[in-house]
């Protein structure tokens, strides 16, 4: 009876240890390739908007950034590209090279129709908008899991493993995971466009946070508005403006308790960065307007029928384009002159600077104009038409990104902390376009050929 007792009780402790290989093997099977235990992990953190100086600010109420760069490393500022908009800022960050080379201008594609006025179209696919190789596509190419929250000049990316669009698709993964986990409603998913834009930073917020505790990618690049629109709206270094700083704080110390729960956080290094800092705006600078008096511009019941020339705005900056024939430069001539003389214009630059300013020859790239004009403290450019070509910014309207890159008010935020950085380092400034390069040293890859550098100086040698 013993014997049979022990074989029974010995082919139970059997069966039991089978199941449980068994279960450990769904569990395997079931984790993201890529996602093994000890890999590394990057999580770059884009705070749109976010200004250099802020970290200088002892009243301000910033203390999960604080503390990752008490523990980490960070630079007084981070010199973006030109132009000093959203999404040149964030392809170069996850390029390394500027737009020069990866081909993004504006927040979208610019179209141009011969005798119409060039139009930007933001939702292209990633790969007809970027010419470079990305951070994403490298980690994807060694088998790494990626992730893109709210990210830019990425639509329909093959090389992200899990996303949650800027415009969300209501039937997407992510989207159905948060809906059925009852992290969001599925009305919350369908009208997200059309919620305001605090809502939808916190709804970001939500999804990135369970990407990293449900999948754990090797590496996320996750983006927030709200501070944009607010600088937009209110303008710089105002009580909205410092507020929504202090707020998007607390989003950050979300996505650090998501490591945390995710169990990740001591394999993983954060990059919180933004894109581009701000400027205070008094005039607006209305250039379409000058083009119309000298004769380029048609507008026929308040549409624009016919165009010679137009300019497209980018806040501090714009870019003049030809939209008909021009063989003897007579349109080009009076374009010049026509903005050159308005209120406002600091000065016009002309291709053969752009090179110096990381920008595309119009030769080799139709996305670059013949011009850039540059605008000077307190104006910024718009494209609207009207009786007047400079007036008072509107209300709602004074703030603007967009000005040359070498503006100290357009310096951005830097923080790195985590896995593989030094404790205690200050830089006094680093480049949007070294981000790849260092994140892709951390998850144990190479952007080769690349504009921008490792930054060994805030790298914790032999761990990492």
């Amino acid at each position: 009876m013993s014997i049979l007792r022990n074989a029974g009780l010995g082919r139970r402790w059997v069966a039991l240890a089978l199941l449980v290989a068994l279960c450990g093997l769904g569990l395997r099977a079931a984790q993201p390739p890529g996602a093994a235990a000890g890999s590394p992990h990057v999580v770059i953190i884009s705070l749109d908007g976010f200004p250099g100086w802020a970290l200088d600010d002892p009243a301000l109420p910033v203390p999960t950034l604080r503390r990752l760069a008490r523990e980490g490393a960070m630079a007084r500022g981070m010199r973006p590209v030109n132009p000093t908009v959203t999404w040149p800022n964030h392809t170069s960050m996850v390029t390394g090279v500027t737009p020069a080379r990866h081909g993004v201008l504006f927040n979208g594609t610019l179209v141009r129709e011969p005798g119409l006025p060039p139009r930007v179209e933001p939702w292209r696919d990633k790969a007809e908008m970027v010419r470079a190789r990305t951070l994403y596509d490298a980690a994807h190419e060694q088998g790494l899991t990626t992730a893109q929250v709210d990210w830019v000049a990425i639509w329909n990316a093959p090389t992200v493993t899990w996303e949650f669009r800027e415009r969300p698709d209501p039937q997407g993964p992510i989207a159905r995971e948060l809906v059925e986990a009852g992290l969001v409603s599925e009305t919350d998913v369908q009208a997200f466009a059309t919620r305001n834009i605090v809502f939808r930073d916190h709804v970001w917020t939500t999804a990135a946070a369970h990407i990293l505790r449900r999948h754990r990618p090797n590496l996320l690049l996750f983006h927030l508005l709200n501070l944009d629109s607010t600088h937009h709206r209110y303008g710089p270094r105002t009580h909205a403006a410092l507020t929504t700083m202090a707020w998007l704080d607390t989003q950050v110390a979300a996505i650090l308790d998501a490591l945390d729960e995710g169990g990740i956080a001591e394999r993983t290094t954060v990059f919180v960065v933004s894109d581009h800092g701000f400027k205070a705006v008094r005039r607006q600078i209305r250039p379409n307007v000058a083009l119309e008096r000298a004769g380029l511009v048609e507008v026929v019941d308040g549409k624009v029928t016919r165009t010679r020339a137009w300019v497209v705005p980018e806040g501090g900056t714009a870019i003049v384009y030809l939209t008909a024939p021009d063989p003897d430069g007579r349109v080009l001539a009076r374009v010049r002159k026509e903005i050159a003389e308005l209120e406002g214009v600091a000065r016009l630059i002309e291709p053969s600077e752009y090179a110096a300013l990381g920008l595309p020859d119009p030769a080799d790239d139709p996305q670059m104009g013949v011009l850039l004009a540059s605008a000077k403290d307190g104006y910024a450019f718009t494209a609207a038409l009207g009786a007047d070509a400079v007036i008072d910014a509107p209300e709602g309207s004074l703030g603007a990104h967009g000005y040359l890159a070498s503006d100290p008010d357009l310096s951005a935020l830097f923080v790195a902390s985590g896995r593989g950085i030094a404790r205690g380092v200050v830089l006094d400034a680093v480049d949007a376009v070294d981000v790849a390069p260092t994140a892709a040293q951390l998850l144990g890859l190479e952007m080769k050929g690349v504009d921008g550098r490792v930054l060994t100086a805030i790298l914790a040698d032999g761990k990492w």
